[in-house]
């Protein structure tokens, strides 16, 4: 993918905002290891190349972007983000011109872009074109978005739920796992959620219809609170945080139980991440652990989005967003999700 703030097209030059790594980062990230740039961007796709020139309208900022932000020598991992380039990540924006002949300009679409205001994407095939438009655009950075596809692929394809289960969510009103736990209340399953604040908890409660909840920071023993909560046992746990939490989770998993991870948000800022103690678990308990990435379950985005844009119309998915204004908020609404900031859906509004 090429950033359109580098490429020289034959129209009219506009200014370009983009937000660059400076330096790679180990331990916590800050906001200063990012910084707002200026350049500019031509409005047309350059003669001879089949790609697709985007206006950004929002971004989306979510923890996976943490590992791109840390310098790997060994494979398995995302590439890096660039020094000096634009991160990469979702955003949702307007084609302004296109040589590719699946897109048009005035099409919105969603999928992997550049943070910055205009991107000219060279692998189109990383674009989906958005088909409810009648639904609030900034819904395809979350529920209609990557997030949605990872709860909803995570949950029915990975932990396989029966009515009756009983589930525990972690970050359980982020981006994920507010529509992992309304998905399995629509499943007929038992709910409980683990959250970061008071104000969290009881947005679990009555906004996304968790049955139970607790706040994992005032709670001295997490492993007693799941016991309180889910007193029978844990069928699912669809995991996005790892660590003790984890840990915990794994104690008091029934016969037979899943664990879907689709992250391990407590460990990404550890240099020494932290050790389990409780693996054994999952041999006399006959635990299946699976670790799964968003990026294999595309292939069902067509069937998901269709589900979710009709849930959310039927009023059975309830969508909570975390919306910044401007690029040069970008840097701390990223940072923010690290120390749990953010309620709700984190993403930031571009402007026209």
């Amino acid at each position: 993918m090429a950033s359109s703030g580098e490429v020289k097209a034959a129209a009219a030059a506009v200014q370009n905002k983009k937000v660059v790594l400076r330096r790679h980062v180990t331990g916590f990230p800050t906001e200063d290891d990012m910084e707002i740039t200026v350049g500019t961007a031509g409005l047309r796709v350059p003669a001879g190349l089949t790609a697709v020139l985007i206006k950004n309208l929002y971004l989306s900022c979510d923890p996976w972007m943490r590992g791109r932000m840390t310098k790997h020598e060994d494979g398995g991992m995302p590439p890096d983000f660039v020094i000096g380039e634009a991160l990469v990540n979702y955003t949702v924006g307007k084609v302004l011109d296109s040589t590719h002949p699946e897109f048009n300009a005035g099409d919105l679409v969603w999928g992997m872009s550049g943070w910055e205001d205009y991107t000219l994407v060279t692998q189109p095939e990383y674009l989906y074109k958005i088909n409810h438009s009648d639904l609030p655009l900034s819904y395809y950075t979350g529920v209609l978005g990557m997030p949605g596809l990872t709860a909803y692929a995570g949950f029915f394809e990975v932990g396989k739920p029966k009515k009756g289960d009983f589930v525990f969510v972690s970050a359980a009103s982020g981006a994920v796992g507010q529509v992992v736990g309304q998905l399995a209340k629509i499943a007929g399953c038992y709910v409980v959620g683990s959250a970061g604040s008071d104000e969290k908890v009881s947005l679990l409660k009555t906004k996304f219809g968790y049955d139970d909840a607790f706040n994992y920071k005032s709670e001295t023993d997490i492993g007693a609170a799941l016991k309180r909560c889910l007193p029978d046992g844990i069928d699912i746990y669809f995991d996005s945080v790892g660590g003790a939490t984890l840990d915990a989770a794994l104690l008091q998993m029934r016969h037979g139980g899943r664990v879907a991870v689709c992250g391990m948000i407590s460990q990404y800022n550890l240099e020494e991440p932290d050790g389990l103690r409780n693996l054994f678990c999952i041999i006399p308990k006959a635990i299946r652990v699976e670790g799964f990435n968003v990026g294999g379950w595309f292939h069902v985005y067509e069937r998901f989005e269709e589900e979710m844009a009709r849930y959310i119309k039927e009023g059975k998915v309830t969508v909570v967003e975390d919306v910044v204004e401007g690029i040069e908020s970008a840097p701390a609404a990223l940072i923010g999700l690290f120390s749990g900031r953010n309620v709700g859906k984190q993403l930031v509004a571009m402007g026209p």
